[in-house]
C-alpha cells in the first residue's frame, strides 16, 4: 500500500527540486558522483532520474544524452530506468596519473528543451599497485669515518596509486650498523633516510648488503624491494658542493629532443679521485628518468623526449654530485613547460539533427563542445558560423554550444544549407579548426497544388468514339515527397441533372481527361465542370479548376424539308395563274437542318423542271419564282424537283418534288380533264363547274383559317407577357409542329422561330373532295419587313390537286 506524504511535505520537496532544476539553470550547481576504479563495465554509478526528481520516462522523453569532455565517453545514460551507468572499467592511473582526487567531469544534455547539467564523477582509487624500486640494487659508499647518527638519503620507490594506497613507510633489514627513519618530502612524497648507528671499519667490513623494504597503505599492504649495497671508503675528507642549491628553468614544450635544458655544476676540494665527480638524478620519478638525461661529467641536462605541456606542466627532481670518495651533494632542478600554441581547436559533436522541419523557428540542429588543451591565451577560442545564414548559435555552459534556427525556415525557398563552424584561439599564431554540416529543410505540407490555368476551355467533335483523351489539365505543388504527389478527380457537378459520371472521367495521376461515350451536339453542346488536384500530405490541401466542354458539331444530319411536304400522299400541287409576271412568287422551300454553323446553312437549286427556262430558285431564301411570262405553250402541268444542301464537310442534301399547275386566274384551271382527253368542247365547261365552286370554297376555308391564326397570336403574346415565368403558362406549340429551337432567321432557307407549315391543301381527284392541312402562320406578319404577305395579292395557300 503506497503511503501518502503530507501537502506540506509534497510542497518542500517540489519546491526543493525547483530551486535545484533554477541553480542548474544559471550554472550555480553541479552533480557530484564517486565511483572506485577498475569496476566493471555497465556499472550503476547513480541514478539521475532520482537525483533529478525526474519522472520515469521524462529523461528518454527529453532526449537525454551524457557528453564528456573530447570524443572518449566514459558514461552511459539508461533512459528507461534513468540509471547512469559505466560505459567501460576505468583506470585511475592512466586517466589522471598522480593527480589527486581525480576528477572527470561530463554533462548531461537534455534535447526538449535543451538544457546543460554539469555533473562531476569523481574516480576513487583502489590499491591495484604495488611498490617498485627503479633499480633492483642500491650503491652507497661510506667514508668509514663517518660518526654515528649520519644519515643518508636513499632513493624511494615509485607507486601509481595515490593517498593512502601510495607509500607509507620503509624498513630495513636487521643489523649492527644503521636504522631506518621513514621522511616526508617537501612535495609529500616519503623517503628512508639509513642512520649511522655504529662506526664502519673498511679494513674490518669493507662492504655491507642491507634489504630495503617500501610498504603502502593499502589493505592488505603491498611492498617492494630493493637490495642496499654499502661500500665502506677510506677517508675523504671533503663533500662535493653545488654552486647554486636549487636550478629553475622554463623549457617550451616545443623543444626538440636532445636539446640542453640547463647545466648543473658542483666542486670537490679535495684532491685526485676524491674531487672527481660524477653527476646522476637522485631520487627521481619515473616520468623526470623518461623524459630528460643527465651528463655524469658534466652535469649537463637534456632531453630524451619531446615535452607536452598539456601532459605535465612541470618537473622537479634532485641531481647527485658523487666524489671518488663516495661522497655526494646535492641540488634540486625544477623545469617549467612553457605552452606553445601546439594544438589546433578540437570540436566534438554531441547531438546533430540534419533534417529540420520547415515553418518551426528556434529548432535545434546541433550541440557540439570545443576544446583546447593549450593554456593560456592558446587555450582561449571563438567559436562562430559564417553570415548569411538563418542559424544562430548560443553558449550554454562553458565551451558548449548549440546551433538553432533563427527563425521559420521556408524549403520552397531554399532546401539545403552547407554551415561551416569555425573556431580558432587566440594564441600566435592562431589555429583554426573547421566542421562542415549540412542542414536539410524537411518539407511540410503548406502549399496547396495550383493549376497551370484557373480555367480550360475543351472541344471535341460530336460522334467521337469513347474513351476519347479530350484534354489533359495540370496542376504542380511546390512542396516534395508525398506532399506533392497529387491526385485528381471530379466534382460533383452543380446541376443535378448533367450526368458527368456518364461523360467524362478523369486519370487520377495524370490528369487526363477522356469523353466516356460519343457526345451528341444537338443534344448537349458544352457543359461545365469542376476538377480537383490534392496532394497526398497530412493534411491534404487541394485546389479546384473549371473545365468547360464545347462539343463541336459534326455535319452528320441532312436538310428536312418541312415545305412542300416530302412525306405527303400526293405531291404538293401550286396554282399559278397564266397571268403572272416575271420574278412571281410561287412558293417558298422551307427546310431546317439538325446541325449547326455551317453545317446547317442551307442553299437551294432548282434539280429537274419540266420547262427549265420557266422557273427559279433563291440560293439563299428558297423562294420559286417564275423566271419568264407565261405562254400558251407552257404545259399545263409542270414538275419541278427542288434540291436542299447543307454546307457541311461533306455536304448532305435533301430533295423534294413540286407540281405546279397553270390556271387562268382562280376561277378555272388551264386544264382539260385526263379523264376525257378527246371531249368535245363544249362539254367541258358544264364538268368544270364544280372544281370552280370548291376552289372559292378553299380559299374562303383558308382565310378563315388565317383570321384564326393571327387571334391565336395574339392571345399568345398577351398570355407570355401576362405569366411567362409561372409554371402554367399558355400552352406551346401545335402537335407535330417543328421546334422553335430548331428554326433560324432571315434568308437562309431554314423557319424562323415560330413560322410553321403545318399542312399542305390537297384533294383527291377520284372523289372530288379537297383536304385543308391547317396553315399557321404566328409570327409571320411580324417577321416579313416588307409585307409581302400582308400585302401581297399573290399571298394564298397551298393546294395538293390530282
Amino acid at each position: 500500500m503506497e503511503t501518502l506524504l503530507p501537502k506540506a511535505t509534497q510542497k518542500r520537496q517540489v519546491t526543493a527540486i525547483l530551486l535545484l532544476f533554477l541553480l542548474w539553470e544559471a550554472g550555480g550547481a553541479t552533480i557530484k558522483y564517486s565511483v572506485l576504479e577498475e569496476r566493471d563495465s555497465g556499472s550503476v554509478v547513480a541514478n539521475l532520474a532520482e537525483d533529478l526528481g525526474l519522472g520515469l520516462g521524462e529523461l528518454a522523453a527529453r532526449g537525454a544524452r551524457i557528453l564528456s569532455k573530447g570524443n572518449k565517453q566514459h558514461l552511459q545514460l539508461e533512459q528507461k530506468s534513468g540509471n547512469l551507468l559505466l560505459k567501460e572499467k576505468l583506470d585511475r592511473e592512466e586517466l589522471c596519473g598522480d593527480t589527486d582526487p581525480c576528477i572527470l567531469p561530463f554533462q548531461l544534455l537534455l534535447k526538449n528543451p535543451v538544457q546543460f547539467i554539469q555533473g562531476e564523477l569523481q574516480l576513487q582509487d583502489v590499491n591495484d599497485h604495488a611498490p617498485d624500486f627503479l633499480e633492483n640494487e642500491i650503491l652507497l659508499k661510506i667514508s668509514e669515518s663517518s660518526q654515528p647518527g649520519t644519515a643518508f638519503p636513499l632513493k624511494i620507490a615509485q607507486d601509481l596509486d595515490v593517498g593512502s594506497n601510495t607509500v607509507q613507510n620503509y624498513t630495513i633489514s636487521t643489523n649492527f650498523h644503521f636504522h631506518l627513519f621513514t621522511r616526508n618530502h617537501s612535495n609529500g612524497r616519503k623517503y628512508p633516510e639509513l642512520v649511522l648507528d655504529k662506526e664502519l671499519d673498511h679494513e674490518e667490513q669493507p662492504e655491507l648488503r642491507l634489504t630495503l623494504t617500501a610498504l603502502d597503505g593499502g589493505s592488505p599492504p603491498k611492498s617492494g624491494t630493493s637490495q642496499v649495497l654499502i661500500m665502506v671508503l677510506d677517508i675523504n675528507d671533503n663533500t662535493p658542493e653545488f654552486v647554486q642549491q636549487f636550478y629553475k628553468v622554463q623549457v617550451p614544450e616545443n623543444r626538440p629532443i636532445g636539446s640542453l635544458v640547463i647545466t648543473v655544476s658542483a666542486r670537490d676540494l679535495d684532491a685526485g679521485t676524491y674531487g672527481e665527480l660524477s653527476y646522476s638524478f637522485f631520487q627521481s620519478s619515473n616520468q623526470v628518468i623518461q623524459a630528460f638525461e643527465v651528463n655524469t661529467v658534466t652535469g649537463d641536462i637534456r632531453l630524451k623526449k619531446m615535452l607536452d605541456f598539456e601532459e605535465i606542466q612541470s618537473y622537479d627532481m634532485e641531481i647527485e654530485a658523487s666524489d671518488g670518495g663516495g661522497l655526494t651533494g646535492k641540488c634540486t632542478v625544477v623545469i617549467e613547460v612553457t605552452d606553445v600554441n601546439d594544438n589546433a581547436p578540437e570540436l566534438t559533436m554531441s547531438l546533430l539533427i540534419n533534417d529540420i522541419p520547415e515553418n518551426t523557428p528556434d529548432t535545434v540542429v546541433a550541440v557540439f563542445g570545443i576544446s583546447d588543451p593549450d593554456a593560456g591565451d592558446n587555450g582561449k577560442m571563438l567559436c562562430s558560423i559564417q553570415d548569411h545564414v538563418p542559424f544562430l548559435l548560443k553558449r550554454t555552459v562553458e565551451n558548449f554550444y548549440t546551433l538553432v534556427t533563427q527563425g521559420a525556415l521556408d524549403r520552397e525557398e531554399r532546401a539545403e544549407y552547407n554551415i561551416t563552424i569555425s573556431v580558432s584561439d587566440l594564441g600566435t599564431p592562431r589555429r583554426h579548426t573547421q566542421h562542415n554540416l549540412t542542414v536539410r529543410v524537411a518539407d511540410v505540407n503548406d502549399n496547396a497544388p495550383a493549376f497551370s490555368q484557373p480555367a480550360y476551355t475543351l472541344r471535341v467533335r460530336e460522334n467521337n468514339s469513347p474513351a476519347l483523351h479530350i484534354g489533359t489539365v495540370r496542376a504542380t505543388d511546390a512542396d516534395a515527397g508525398a506532399n506533392a504527389q497529387l491526385t485528381y478527380s471530379l466534382l460533383p457537378p452543380s446541376d443535378p441533372h448533367l450526368p458527368l459520371a456518364s461523360l467524362v472521367a478523369i486519370n487520377p495521376d495524370t490528369g487526363q481527361l477522356f469523353a466516356l461515350r460519343a457526345l451528341d451536339y444537338e443534344a448537349l453542346r458544352a457543359f461545365d465542370f469542376q476538377v480537383r488536384a490534392a496532394d497526398r500530405g497530412a493534411p491534404a490541401l487541394s485546389s479546384q479548376a473549371r473545365v468547360r466542354l464545347l462539343v463541336a458539331d459534326a455535319n452528320d444530319h441532312a436538310p428536312v424539308v418541312l415545305y412542300p411536304p416530302p412525306n405527303a400522299s400526293a405531291p404538293c400541287t401550286e396554282l399559278l395563274p397564266r397571268a403572272a409576271e416575271p420574278g412571281y412568287l410561287l412558293a417558298k422551300v422551307v427546310a431546317v437542318d439538325g446541325d449547326a454553323g455551317q453545317n446547317a446553312w442551307l442553299s437551294y437549286r432548282l434539280l429537274q423542271a419540266t420547262e427549265p427556262g420557266l422557273f427559279g430558285v433563291g440560293a439563299h431564301s428558297g423562294e420559286v419564282r417564275t423566271a419568264r411570262p407565261l405562254s400558251e405553250r407552257d404545259a399545263p402541268r409542270q414538275r419541278l424537283l427542288l434540291l436542299v444542301r447543307d454546307h457541311g464537310e461533306p455536304p448532305l442534301s435533301a430533295s423534294v418534288p413540286l407540281h405546279v399547275l397553270l390556271v387562268d386566274g382562280f376561277s378555272q384551271p388551264y386544264l382539260p380533264p385526263p379523264e376525257a382527253p378527246g371531249r368535245a368542247p363544249g362539254a367541258g365547261a358544264g364538268a368544270d363547274e364544280p372544281l370552280t365552286v370548291a376552289l372559292v370554297g378553299a380559299l374562303a376555308c383558308v382565310s378563315a383559317l388565317l383570321v384564326g391564326a393571327l387571334l391565336a397570336l395574339a392571345a399568345g403574346r398577351l398570355c407570355r407577357r401576362g405569366g411567362a415565368a409561372s409554371a402554367g403558362g399558355c400552352a406551346g406549340p401545335a402537335e407535330g409542329g417543328v421546334p422553335g429551337q430548331l428554326l433560324d432567321v432571315g434568308g437562309t432557307g431554314t423557319l424562323a422561330h415560330g413560322y410553321r407549315y403545318e399542312v399542305c391543301l390537297t384533294g383527291d381527284r377520284r372523289t372530288g373532295e379537297f383536304q385543308f392541312l391547317k396553315p399557321v402562320f404566328p409570327n409571320l406578319l411580324l417577321q416579313d419587313p416588307e409585307g409581302e404577305i400582308k400585302n401581297s395579292p399573290n399571298f394564298r395557300n397551298s393546294l395538293v390537286l390530282n
